[in-house]
């Protein structure tokens, strides 16, 4: 069994690592937008009151966040353990995840310096017909600006422009990093290089857990 907490920053790669260790590890990924799509698909109690929240074009609050995520984590799927990806994402959040009586094995902070990550992004580029999503660095489509898959415009997103990467960033610094510490202090945190290959990244993240 293991319950395990992925942080990283925008544009780290935390999403797509976590979901190949779950897979590696046979237990459930949990993204919180998984969760809002899960419990506004299902009309949960909370997913309503987040959907007011999310149709108002407000935040939803943690104490909505934090039901919706404790509704998830009752789930037969989490008795064998689970990976957190989103969540939490302060230390509000972190103390009601401990009050659920989740004992956390891991927190796995995916380390990548801001100018990595403003490079990764910005280099990314989205198919306007079909989704496709190309990068200039490591998957450049065959001919500059034309989808490989349906011939579509390739479009940078707003998201993706470094003005907006650096917002994001800031962000993410000022409510998610005090969380390191937090962990930290645990004895739970285990720190991983995400600045190297994919595949050297997994490596790591399976030693960590071992350890």
């Amino acid at each position: 069994m293991a319950n395990i907490i992925m942080l990283g920053a925008p544009g780290a790669g935390k999403g797509t690592q976590a979901a190949r260790l779950a897979a590696e590890l046979k237990i459930p990924h949990i993204s919180t937008g998984d969760i809002f799509r899960e419990s506004l698909k299902n009309n949960t109690e909370y997913g309503l009151k987040a959907k007011k929240y999310m149709e108002a074009g407000d935040l939803v609050p943690d104490s909505v966040v934090v039901k919706m995520v404790e509704e998830r984590l009752v789930q037969k799927d989490c008795a064998y353990g689970f990976i957190l990806d989103g969540f939490p994402r302060n230390i509000s959040q972190a103390a009601a995840l401990e009050e659920m009586g989740s004992s956390i094995d891991a927190v796995i902070n995916l380390d990548v310096a801001d100018e990595v990550i403003i490079e990764r992004l910005s280099n990314r580029r989205v198919c306007s017909n079909c989704g496709a999503v190309y990068n200039l660095l490591t998957n450049r489509p065959k001919s500059e600006g034309v989808c490989d898959k349906c011939g579509g415009h390739l479009y940078q997103r707003k998201d993706d422009k470094p003005a907006t990467i650096k917002a994001r960033l800031n962000v993410y610094k000022k409510e998610t990093f005090p969380l390191i510490n937090f962990y930290e202090r645990k004895g739970v945190l285990k720190k991983v290089n995400g600045t190297v290959e994919p595949d050297l990244v997994f490596s790591s993240l399976k030693k960590a857990i071992e350890k």
